[in-house]
């Protein structure tokens, strides 16, 4: 969900983009002018309350701004020292690779496409996945700013895709932040505006794990594969600030964390199976389908492909 503000772009050919922001929580439309990309989806560690609003339910509306609505380039950037060292590394870069790899059309990223733009066009469930990049300079240690990630994936990508999605990982455990991951939006000093992502190294963080029993991928690779999930979700239907949310601001992956529908979602058989939350569905709640959301009153709404 949006951590204090949301986002209206101002679209800006400069280097140093401006940024308009308004406060979700209180449904304002006062805009103030922040130097910062807006921190967008956060997906909270387990037991934080601002994790998922339990004010009943609230169903997502649109608002009017930009949805991925044809295929989105996707880019993986591995920050940090540690990612030069096979033991850190692991499964999880080959893993990740694999999941963006065979999420594209997928019933899983199908659950999205209810929601359309203006036009009444539906989000795509669409992506290419681009292969990654591995930089081994030293990454953030704590919670970083927006804005520095921003920096990462320009520099790593000096002339990136227009509106592709770029998600940074590094090697950097979550520490006292309240977030596993985020989403937001920026331009390069190009001027090329982008979706990006953060994701905090989530080795043996029980706040971020989905507590995946099947034994296919370490906790490590099962903890960033969900809240991956999450993010994509939300980029894809909110991926600037101004797509669909609810009254809390709270987007379609937000309104269903933590809770899954009892299924490993295999991709369609491409890659090994994962267990991955569920986003809401406004159709699934109002038909009383999907699965329960215990945090929102015991009702149903949230979907994963399988339900």
């Amino acid at each position: 969900m949006k951590l204090v503000f949301s986002v209206l772009a101002i679209a800006s050919l400069c280097a140093a983009p401006v940024w308009a922001q308004s406060d979700r929580s209180a449904n304002s439309e006062t805009r103030v002018l922040l130097p910062e990309p807006a921190m967008l989806g956060a997906h909270m560690a387990k037991g934080v309350k601002a994790a998922k609003p339990n004010t009943g339910v609230k169903l997502l509306t649109y608002h009017n701004g930009e949805l991925r609505i044809s295929t989105s380039e996707v880019h993986a950037i591995f920050w940090g020292t540690s990612w030069g060292s096979p033991s850190f590394a692991g499964d999880k870069i080959t893993g990740i690779d694999s999941f963006y790899g065979a999420v594209s059309n997928t019933s899983y990223l199908g659950t999205n496409t209810e929601y359309t733009d203006a036009s009444g066009t539906h989000v795509s469930p669409s992506t290419l996945y681009q292969g990654h990049v591995v930089d081994l300079s030293a990454a953030p240690r704590r919670a970083p700013q927006t804005s520095a990630i921003l920096d990462e994936v320009c520099a790593q990508f000096p002339n990136p895709t227009p509106g592709a999605y770029y998600p940074v990982y590094v090697d950097a455990p979550r520490g006292h932040a309240g977030y596993c991951a985020w989403h937001s939006w920026g331009s390069c000093p190009n001027g090329t505006q982008i979706q990006f992502g953060f994701f905090f190294n989530l080795d043996g963080d029980p706040g971020c794990d989905p507590q995946d029993s099947s034994g296919l991928h370490s906790q490590g690779l099962a903890a960033l594969a969900n809240v991956t999930g999450h993010e994509l979700s939300e980029m894809l239907t909110d991926p600037r600030g101004t797509g669909w949310f609810d009254s809390s601001g709270a987007e379609n992956a937000d309104k269903c964390a933590w809770t899954f529908g009892g299924s490993l979602l295999n991709f369609g058989g491409k890659t090994g199976q994962w267990k991955i939350q569920g986003n809401w569905s406004n159709a699934a709640h109002g038909s009383n389908s999907g699965y329960t959301d215990a945090d929102a009153g015991f009702v149903r709404g949230c979907i994963d492909g399988t339900n």
